[in-house]
Order: C-alpha cells, then sequence, then structure tokens
C-alpha cells in the first residue's frame, strides 16, 4: 500500500469507528423512552455473553488430557470470590493467577 491508500484506509475505518458509536444516539435521543426490547436486552445480554465466553473458552480443553479440571476450579474460585468480596476485578484476576498456577504447575 502506497502513503494514499494507506491514508485512505484510516479515514474509512475513522469514519466507520465514528458512525457506530453515534449510531445509537442517533436513533435513540435523551428523553425517548427505549422500546421494551431494547430495555429487555439491555438486562439479559451481559449474562449470555459472559456465559458464551466461558463455553468458549472451555470447548477445546474438554476432550484434553485433563479434561477443563483447570478451568473449572478456576471458574469456582472466581465465583466463590466474586460471592464473598462482591468485586468483579478481584475474582477475575485472582481467578486468572490460580489458572495461570494450575496449568503451569499442578496440570503440566
Amino acid at each position: 500500500m502506497n502513503k494514499t491508500e494507506q491514508l485512505i484506509t484510516i479515514f474509512l475505518i475513522a469514519i466507520s469507528v465514528i458512525f457506530t458509536r453515534f449510531i445509537p444516539f442517533i436513533i435513540f435521543p435523551e428523553g425517548k423512552k427505549l422500546p421494551k426490547i431494547i430495555n429487555y436486552l439491555s438486562t439479559v445480554l451481559p449474562y449470555a455473553v459472559m456465559g458464551f465466553l466461558i463455553i468458549y473458552c472451555i470447548k477445546n480443553s474438554i476432550f484434553s488430557k485433563y479434561h477443563s479440571l483447570p478451568e473449572l476450579i478456576s471458574i469456582i474460585f472466581i465465583i466463590i470470590i466474586y460471592k464473598l468480596k462482591k468485586n468483579t476485578l478481584l475474582s477475575i484476576g485472582a481467578g486468572t493467577v490460580l489458572y495461570m498456577y494450575l496449568v503451569q504447575n499442578i496440570f503440566v
């Protein structure tokens, strides 16, 4: 790519990002009541996305040597820490540290 093509590419990407950031404010202006489906999706989608991420993370390791044991131990640990401390970042960080320890030292 020459310089002109690079600048055109950067410009198109910038316009696309700006468009996707501002389109919700154009469709749903402040003061306008949101449709019921949008309110429903805003309450349901975060949990659905987290479920999909968990499944995506453990899908390949189910058929591995330890059958997702380090992942399941870490997930249970994350749930316990979150229930005790009510701190998302702490539970995810502690779960990540535990998972890395398990994978590198216990389930080699």
